[in-house]
């Protein structure tokens, strides 16, 4: 057995090849040169070792040894190693030294499955005592295996402490049996064995002889093999030997005979294994519950597994369960155990490991049947108290809180010209997809190619679907926070599923049962199990997804990371998914989907396929445009215009927009000319030229404009936007009402393609309104890029962009120096409730590097405290609500909410200032 670095080459491009559609473990992912490892979802078989004596024949029984997991999940405390036995890879883990128990065996296998989530079948491997009777001659070396027997599943569980009618145990609860694959594989081996032996022993000497280290795991010599009269007791606190203590009188010896030359030894039983939480030292109750139970072995961790850890328990006999411990046959038993797993786990084949369920799944699956076990009674009791469904849908949809797309949706719609994109409406590609069985798409192109507004034209279609299908939708979104993460979106599409599909919500009532209904939020891998079974019961599914490139949590395991949700979404064969997905080809995305989705199903939306969308769109901008009205009368102009626009369009909407409005600001000919004959051949160019075209009058209000959209974590409102453009950092007073602008609609004229005037029509906290956004993604990666021009670089610095908001916040927060009523605030100043929340973030992007931001937090907390506590009252930072705080009470000392924030220089200044570290909290609780 040679101890190799992971797996060779080979090998792992072999198993890559075959688990491609079942797990999706790409090439790319699993061998990166000769020091790569095996990634955690490549290990099918759990293996869970007691003690150490275990844990290293185990080891020993590997016919590979691969490095150890290179990432454990934060609260896994396991220590684990990695290998394969067969074609199967295992891992092995250990309880914590001087733990076992059933509580130690369960905390273990549950932190396995949180690091090793595709683990299908379990050995629960190692010693135990032995319970001989004259109908089961079970001796010291003997192997006993957990087989159904008698009603029971292989494992009982007793308890010492419970006396019911003068009895001294009682069984305590029904315990699940081994998985089918591996009952049968236990039936196949022990047909094998009856035919031909085993090679058990013969095994466990070649290894020993490779590894003479291992002298205690030697089969000891027969004579210490005894047992003992039930009477007979080994002195209690003596620990000299029992040759010594006890002797070896026949009188109190159970007489047996030598095993025949042909007899198995060790020989392998099959039948019930006791656990519980005590050692069995009771040579008399050993006897009983062995007459009246069939019990064959006692162990201390098997009761804890096997109803979360489905598994096959296999126990080498090391003692029999009396006061006569005979720890000098632990080695063997622990060797002879491991022997009999790896004859098992080569029995099996590794696509039967695969077709089981991930262990996770089934210990979710029963947990979901629980939670909607209560969802029942509590849905009979809503029925009884006249609950209508409408206040549970509400109720649900508060808890949940999906994010919209539909917003994103109209905005495209919006933007789009009639007629874009239904080009592919009638290509192969697309009919294929929505006709085949779980059918996947990937469109994707450089940035401005237009791929969301297609996207629109996508929805609109699948919008009118067939009776009996299933659409759902989600934009990922650069603006909004909220539409950036894998969780949002599976919110989203829960959320989706839950108002169309009456069959689906059973699964996430059952949810919100077990977050108490609605009192705490799901994690993320509850939220995507559920997503799953909702959409299990559904004939036909169409999803769209747009701009993946947009989420920020596109990596990592199926619990966080949107490539991985996809490969477990398109992995599965027991549901009619359709899913396209639009994205540019970043190299994350490109690989991974390059594994999931075949090749004439990537579509690059390249200039030629996508060029007759942006001729109409260019035609009706030039000849039904406002903007460029003035060349009606001069049709060859428009010709000029439109000739020009679609020689340098190079497949960017994008572009083609920008250049638009630029050419609308040409008021005669020579100009126009001039314009077209210099027409920037990228959309860095065409920026730079933006930023370096705005007047110095307007420059002070586009850059504050730009900082804020660009670095906030939300859309600003309209009336925000035009607050805070109002706002004089330099001179007091800091803000007057009447320097707002007279219309509002006018302020995206301050940076003119950059930025877009946006009508947002959503039920949600903050209803119906007009948003100012960046106008594209791509505006956004610009100004936080290096590449800007050297004299407005500076400006969209982090730290830069980050003083200036928060001087701007503050300055507006200032402005509420006396005691103003909070519904008159919330109403009158629309930029306060932004202020107070988002302020603080500012202050400590800015790192120092802009002395006047200190300034205006030492006015805020010390000088003018009637802000503070207006701005407190509006916001609680350590409540971190998105909402404004509705509660009442006095504000937090500002020393609190300094140190809170993280203002180490506030903090020194406070404290400079005498500020008393002895304050009562409470008020702020």
């Amino acid at each position: 057995m040679s101890k190799k670095r992971a797996a060779s080459d080979d090998e792992v491009l072999a198993y890559s090849e075959s688990k491609k559609s079942k797990i999706g473990i790409s090439k790319s992912v699993l061998i990166e040169g000769s020091q790569q490892n095996l990634q955690n979802e490549a290990y099918t078989v759990g293996w869970i070792c007691a003690i150490t004596t275990e844990y290293v024949a185990a080891q020993a029984f590997l016919d590979e040894k691969h490095d150890g997991p290179e990432h454990v999940h934060v609260h896994d405390e396991n220590d684990y190693t990695l290998g394969r036995v067969g074609k199967h890879n295992v891992v092995i883990a250990v309880l914590p030294n001087g733990e076992y128990g059933i509580s130690s065996a369960a905390g273990v296998a549950s932190d396995m499955l949180h690091t090793f989530p595709n683990i299908r079948i379990g050995l629960m491997v190692g010693i135990g005592g032995g319970a001989p009777t004259p109908k089961h001659d079970i001796r010291l070396g003997d192997i006993v295996v957990s087989a159904p027997c008698n009603g029971k599943g292989g494992v009982i569980q007793y308890d010492f402490g419970k006396n019911i009618q003068d009895q001294s145990f009682q069984l305590t609860r029904f315990l699940n049996q081994p998985p089918k694959v591996l009952r049968a594989a236990m039936s196949g081996l022990k047909a094998k064995y009856e035919l031909d032996g085993h090679q058990i022993d013969e095994a466990i000497n070649r290894i020993l002889e490779e590894k003479p280290r291992l002298k205690k795991y030697k089969r000891p010599s027969p004579e210490s093999d005894r047992l003992y009269q039930s009477t007979v007791k080994h002195p209690p606190d003596n620990e000299k030997n029992c040759t010594v203590v006890c002797g070896d009188h026949q009188s109190d010896l159970r007489p047996r005979d030598e095993r025949a030359e042909g007899e198995d030894n060790p020989a392998i039983h099959y039948g019930l294994i006791a656990s519980a939480n005590q050692l069995m030292e009771n040579a008399l109750l050993r006897d009983k519950l062995a007459e009246d139970k069939g019990v064959l072995c006692f162990e201390t961790e098997a009761a804890g597994l096997v109803n979360q850890f489905p598994c096959l328990v296999i126990r080498g006999i090391c003692d029999y369960s009396d006061t006569h411990k005979n720890e000098r046959w632990q080695g063997y038993a622990a060797m002879a155990a491991a022997a009999y797993a790896k004859d098992i786990l080569c029995r099996i084949a590794p696509n039967k490991v695969e077709a089981e369920k991930k262990i996770s799944d089934l210990l979710l699956s029963v947990k979901n049947d629980m939670s909607k076990l209560r969802c029942d009674v509590q849905d009979a009791r809503s029925a009884v108290q006249g609950i209508s469904f409408e206040q549970k849908r509400g109720n649900i949809e508060s808890w949940l809180s999906p994010s919209d797309p539909s917003t994103n949706y109209n905005k495209a719609l919006q933007q789009r010209q009639e007629g874009t994109g239904c080009w592919f409406l009638s290509t192969p590609a697309y009919f294929q997809w929505k006709t085949q069985r779980n059918s996947s798409l990937w469109l994707y192109g450089i940035p401005g190619c237009g791929k969301t507004i297609l996207s629109s034209t996508i929805i609109e279609d699948l919008d009118k679907k067939p009776p009996g299908s299933t659409f759902l939708y989600f934009y990922f979104d650069f603006s909004d926070i909220h539409k950036q993460t894998l969780e949002n979106m599976v919110r989203s599409l829960i959320g989706q599923l839950y108002s169309k599909c009456e069959n689906t919500r059973k699964q996430l009532d059952s949810l919100f049962s077990s977050c108490e209904r609605g009192r705490r939020q799901p994690k993320c891998e509850s939220l995507c199990q559920v997503l799953s079974q909702m959409l299990d019961p559904l004939e036909d599914v169409y999803v769209v997804l747009d701009a993946l490139d947009e989420c920020c949590t596109r990596m990592g395991s199926h619990t966080e990371g949107l490539l991985s949700w996809i490969r477990d979404l398109l992995g599965s064969r027991q549901r009619n998914v359709h899913l396209l997905v639009t994205s540019r080809p970043e190299q994350d995305i490109q690989s991974k989907l390059n594994d999931l989705v075949h090749e004439e199903n990537r579509i690059h939306l390249q200039s030629n396929l996508i060029s007759d969308d942006i001729y109409a769109y260019i035609h009706t901008r030039v000849r039904e445009g406002d903007g460029l009205r003035r060349w009606r009368e001069r049709p060859e102009v428009q010709d000029e215009i439109e000739a020009a626009l679609v020689q340098k369009a190079n497949g960017m909407f994008r572009w083609v927009t920008c250049q638009i409005d630029a050419l609308e600001n040409c008021l005669e000919y020579r100009s126009l000319k001039r314009a077209l004959v210099s027409l920037p051949k990228t959309l860095d160019e065409t920026y730079s030229r933006i930023l370096q075209a705005i007047p110095s009058e307007h420059k002070q209000y586009a850059t504050i404009i730009l900082q804020l959209i660009t670095f906030s974590e939300r859309p600003l409102t309209i009336e925000e936007a035009v607050d805070a453009i109002a706002v004089d950092t330099k001179g007091k007073p800091y803000f007057d009402p009447k320097y707002r602008m007279p219309n509002p609609q006018e302020i995206s004229r301050y940076c003119s393609s950059l930025v877009a005037v946006v009508s947002i029509t959503e039920h949600s906290n903050r209803g119906n309104h007009v948003e100012l956004q960046l106008a594209h993604f791509s505006v956004k990666e610009y100004l936080m890029s290096t590449r800007l021009d050297s004299d407005i670089a500076h400006d969209f610095q982090e730290s830069t962009a980050g003083a200036a908001i928060a001087k701007t916040c503050l300055a507006y927060l200032l402005h509420f120096n006396q005691k103003i009523p909070r519904n008159e605030i919330v109403k009158c100043f629309p930029f306060a409730q932004y202020s107070a929340r988002f302020w603080m973030r500012n202050a400590v992007r800015a790192k120092d590097s802009d002395n006047t931001v200190l300034d205006f937090i030492e006015q805020f907390f010390c000088d003018q405290k009637c802000s503070y506590e207006i701005c407190y009252s509006l916001y609680r930072p350590d409540l971190q609500f998105n909402g404004p705080y509705e509660g009442q009470g006095n504000p937090a000392p500002a020393l609190y909410y300094a140190a809170f924030g993280g203002l180490l220089q506030t903090v020194n200044c406070l404290l400079n200032r005498g500020t008393n570290l002895h304050f009562e909290a409470t008020s702020r609780l």
